[in-house]
């Protein structure tokens, strides 16, 4: 407590929003709580010698308390606005858009039912126009509801939208009337400059590819890029690169802190950095406020406001003190898998970077520095955020490694280049020349991150990984440091033994699943899907009228994970069919 004690305390108030989120206190219970909670904080006031020593235990059961206090209130209510199956007019605006799919573009807002309002997810078909920020909407729809799954291996897609506080689904029909909105808040505002940045760059001369990827890249909107592009860097492990990140907020404060400190007002000079962070959050805001745009900004607010105050910096300070004011205005954000991939992340490059720098040679040159530091930086974050890839997503390429190696150290001049064509572009600036150029670099990017993405050879999927297995593998994650410092007997032989305790929990959770046998059935929009799982092989039987792809991503992955399937095997048949056989046993349909 005395080293990190804002690190503990953090721990300590997500540990009491996990608390709530699964016990689920009721209002009673919740003023005993908040009582607890009041009564460690007026201990904290008194002198005494046992007192003392239980400050640190009556610190942490204070952020405990307000952190099951604050999950509490920011939970949204369990009965929802009862629509459902309902047809009507309705009466809209859009506050976020969401990622297209094939045949709907979606959008998250705030709807009006007759005498009822309530946020929903809204589906726009794609041959009508694209909404914006400026307008309340009418048009026919079709509500429902949002289904919870019918096993656990399956993604709680109505769990995630409540989370977010958004109660039903939304149909549009094509024909939309608008009005202009009178009550424009500063949010809506940015919403939509950017949403005309956004159409600006669509009206260049470059292929659809580096467009999207320009819109990805600096303006964080992924919402029309295609499917196969997205799988590339999912694949090759260069989501990040993708993705605004603390790479992406600090080259940019870079950028601004360069035009200011070299090219701006002599009077403005001293002020630089104030500046340059209040231009970070207007651009955090602009492109919206995701978590590690959030965390990148914090963190390098607190490092130089630490800096300005001639304090030194803390990195895990500035980290707990981050995700703690996330939390506080939105304990719901724990559970986004970016929160939890993106702080996890900075800890790995923390707990990992500068011992494996130690096994590199003397960085005494501005070339070296840069790629050693980008290999190190980017196996210590790979390294720390392995466990919640391989339990979130079940895939894992060690084709990533090599792909990060290679394609990271670009990354600042590609960044730099992107947000200059964007600004250009905002502008209204359109160089023929430039555009070109940057569309032949980005098509030489993307091609070059498909060639890593098609290494199928180093690319594993369908493997699980359950909660008690996560918390084994982070134990040896944590083991590396001092193993990695100094590689004698005791270090190893803890590392080893921690290995060693993953395995045998990793075995045993194999063997339990392997020796269960079960038949499911399963709902596929209107079609019905089945399964038998003997030992660790399992059989599925889709309808012939079935989407097999969507089959695939939605069934037959997640149980395979989820059971710990060694070989499966997909069949087809028609809707008339009674009777399967698997394994020399017949199975009745019905």
């Amino acid at each position: 407590m005395q080293k990190q004690p804002l690190l503990i305390l953090t721990v300590c108030f997500i540990l009491g929003i996990v608390f709530q989120d699964k016990i689920v206190l009721t209002d009673i219970y919740i003023y005993l709580v908040i009582l607890i909670g009041l009564g460690a904080s007026v201990l904290l006031f008194f002198h005494s010698y046992f007192l003392h020593t239980v400050r640190s235990f009556l610190s942490g059961l204070l952020f405990f308390c307000a952190g099951s206090v604050f999950h509490f209130y920011n939970t949204p209510e369990t009965d929802p606005v009862p629509v459902n199956k309902e047809k009507g007019s309705i009466v809209f605006r859009i506050t976020r858009k969401l990622n297209s799919n094939e045949k709907y573009r979606k959008y998250e807002g705030a709807v009006q039912l007759k005498d009822k309002n309530f946020n929903a997810v809204i589906y726009l078909p794609k041959s009508t126009k694209e909404l914006d920020f400026v307008h309340y909407y009418k048009a026919d729809a079709f509500i429902t509801q949002p289904y919870s799954p019918q096993y656990d291996f399956q993604f709680d897609y109505a769990g995630y939208l409540k989370r977010k506080n958004i109660e039903q689904q939304v149909y549009l029909q094509e024909e939309i009337s608008s009005a202009e909105r009178a009550d424009l808040s500063v949010s809506d505002r940015l919403h939509q400059y950017r949403f005309k940045v956004l159409k600006k760059i669509d009206r260049t001369v470059m292929s659809v590819k580096t467009k999207e990827f320009l819109k990805g890249i600096i303006l964080a909107d992924r919402t029309e890029m295609d499917a196969a592009t997205v799988q590339d860097f999912n694949r090759s492990g260069l989501v990040h690169f993708l993705a605004i990140s603390g790479t992406h907020i600090v080259v940019i404060f870079g950028i601004f802190y360069f035009l200011m400190r070299y090219l701006g007002p002599l009077k403005f000079r001293k002020y630089t950095v104030i500046f340059s962070l209040v231009f970070i959050w207007l651009f955090a805001a602009f492109i919206g406020f995701g978590n590690s745009v959030l965390r990148s900004c914090m963190m390098l607010s607190i490092y130089f406001i630490s800096v300005l105050l001639q304090r030194k910096p803390d990195l895990l300070h500035s980290l707990s003190l981050s995700a703690l004011i996330i939390l506080v205005s939105d304990t719901q954000q724990f559970y986004d898998v970016g929160f939890q991939l993106s702080f996890v992340a900075v800890l790995g490059i923390f707990w990992l970077n500068q011992p494996l720098l130690k096994y590199f040679p003397r960085q005494d040159h501005y070339i070296k520095k840069l790629i050693f530091n980008t290999i190190t930086i980017s196996l210590s974050a790979q390294l720390a955020t392995l466990p919640l890839v391989l339990y979130y997503f079940h895939q894992f390429s060690f084709i990533s490694m090599i792909a990060n190696f290679i394609i990271v150290p670009f990354s600042e001049v590609i960044i730099v280049f992107s947000f200059l064509m964007t600004a250009l572009v905002s502008g209204g600036f359109d160089f023929e020349l430039i555009n070109n150029l940057y569309d032949f670099i980005i098509q030489i990017l993307l091609k070059t991150i498909h060639w890593f993405a098609e290494a199928d050879v180093l690319f594993f999927e369908n493997i699980p990984m359950n909660l008690i297995e996560i918390l084994s593998v982070s134990v040896v994650i944590f083991l590396l440091r001092p193993a990695i410092l100094k590689f004698d007997f005791r270090n190893s032989t803890r590392l080893a033994m921690a290995f060693l305790v993953f395995l045998m929990v990793r075995t045993g959770s194999n063997v339990f699943e392997n020796r269960k046998e079960e038949m499911l059935s399963y709902t596929l929009g209107r079609n019905k899907a089945f399964s038998v799982k003997s030992g660790s092989k399992v059989c599925f039987w889709i309808s012939d009228k079935t989407d097999y792809h969507k089959a695939l991503q939605f069934i037959v992955k997640p149980y395979c994970s989820s059971r710990r399937i060694d070989e499966y095997e997909v069949k087809t048949l028609p809707l008339s069919a009674r009777k399967v056989v698997f394994r020399d046993r017949i199975y009745d349909l019905k």
